[in-house]
């Protein structure tokens, strides 16, 4: 039963995203006069739907989009103008755009043709198509804002996790030896669930204050915990041992040949326990910059991803447990996540794990739409973007303005977008089925 809960509940996030999405392109359509005549979320057959004034709002039965349909999309011919066919151009991409255009001209009532969409100038035809990816952008921001400073994000705690034994070799993973020295913590007394207080009589704030302080000290050193609401004065000998170099961000230092830095520090052996910590709010645009970036990366390699896909469902390959998924997937995760079976992870980290896969559904469904193909939003703000620097162009050289861009004349691509889309859509959601990628591993 929690299993489903959290797919539903992702899935009625994703269906609240869409809507908001085409909301932004709704609103300023509307407000700028153009003529919106449906609101739609989900392609294919209409569930059901109800039209107020002049539009008609509904819901289709494939929820994997939505859209709006306003009036005049694409430009008509130029009076006079015949049809022809551009020079390196099939008669077959000559007809596409041609047919769409006509299309587009057959949707303007006559008398109306003033509140068709090319009739606008180009700030608000860039208001019109940046609304829809600038709603996501903006519930993302809102989720991530509302994990962050509400509920915290994943981090160590001065709450400690596990305590060592003995003491190892870098790199090595086994049981301990009798001739293994004892690690500094262990000897100490120090016990897993110990809250860290102090060391040295110097206030501990966070596993990072710790970890600094324990690699700076050499030398016996009193050490402060809370123990089930008691606090208890431990004696502690950090060992002295050569470690990795890390700087002020908590990066390893290496070399101008990549090799990883070493200094003699102090030593412990201990290990944080990871809890949700709550983050200020001016910590936000940092992660969601940062965020940005690695949705950017993987869209920007999205086609040697879905080839490394296709590899994995098709043959004998591992997919990537950090590659794309389809629809199948994402209810996957929302579902695994509602249904952990842990003592230490409660309601509100189920509510957190959620909450997180729609900021990033949100965030990708940004990214993605600002791509500058039709038939995505970015496209169409290329479009705008051209049309502006044509008549700025026309303006300094003293020429007629050029008019609207015949977006139109791009169509024949914005089908192989489509096609593309749903083959990897498909692709996806089949590999999602044979070769599932889960949060378990």
């Amino acid at each position: 039963m929690a299993y489903l809960i959290g797919v539903l509940v992702v899935v009625v996030g994703v269906a609240v995203s869409i809507g908001l999405h085409e909301i932004g392109h709704l609103v300023p359509a509307k407000k700028f006069g153009v003529k919106v005549t449906q609101y739609m979320i989900g392609f294919g057959p209409t569930l059901f739907s109800r039209k107020r004034g002049e539009t008609e709002y509904g819901v289709k039965a494939i929820p994997l989009g939505g859209y709006i349909r306003m009036i005049g999309m694409f430009p008509p011919q130029k009076p006079g103008e015949k049809k022809r066919r551009r020079p390196g151009t099939t008669s077959l991409w000559s007809s596409l755009a041609d047919e769409a255009r006509d299309l587009s001209a057959q949707e303007v009532p006559e008398g109306e043709e003033h509140r068709a969409f090319y009739t606008l100038s180009v700030p608000k035809k860039l208001a019109v198509m940046f609304g829809g990816p600038f709603m996501n952008l903006v519930l993302a921001i809102v989720i991530l804002a509302v994990v962050m400073t509400g509920i915290g994000l994943p981090a160590p705690s001065t709450t400690v996790g596990s305590v060592s034994e003995c003491v190892v070799e870098v790199g090595e993973e086994r049981d301990c030896r009798a001739d293994d020295p004892q690690a500094p913590a262990h000897a100490a007394g120090v016990k897993p669930g110990d809250e860290l207080v102090s060391l040295d009589g110097q206030k501990l704030d966070s596993w990072d204050d710790f970890s600094q302080k324990i690699r700076a000290t050499s030398s016996t050193a009193s050490l402060v915990v809370n123990r089930d609401g008691e606090e208890k004065d431990l004696t502690i000998e950090p060992l002295v041992m050569e470690r990795e170099t890390i700087d002020a961000e908590g990066n390893v230092v290496v070399d101008d040949q990549g090799n990883a830095l070493t200094e003699e520090v102090g030593f412990a052996g201990i290990g944080s326990q990871t809890k949700a910590q709550r983050q200020p709010i001016t910590e936000v645009p940092a992660v969601m910059g940062e965020a940005l970036v690695q949705t950017g990366r993987v869209v920007l390699t999205l086609p040697q991803r879905m080839i490394d896909v296709s590899k994995a469902a098709f043959g004998s390959e591992d997919r990537d447990p950090n590659g794309p998924v389809g629809v199948v997937g994402v209810g996957r995760f929302a579902g695994e996540i509602a249904a952990i079976d842990a003592e230490d992870y409660g309601m509100v980290d189920r509510v957190s794990g959620l909450l997180g896969i729609l900021a990033s559904l949100n965030l990708a469904l940004f990214v993605f739409n600002m791509i500058p193909l039709l038939p995505l939003d970015g496209g169409h703000i290329a479009g705008a973007l051209w049309e502006g620097l044509r008549r700025r162009v026309a303006r300094l050289r003293k020429r007629p303005d050029p008019g609207p861009v015949d977006v139109a004349k791009a169509m024949p691509l914005a089908y192989g977008v489509f096609v593309l889309v749903a083959v990897m859509s498909v692709l996806l959601i089949y590999a999602d089925i044979v070769k599932p990628i889960t949060l378990s591993g």
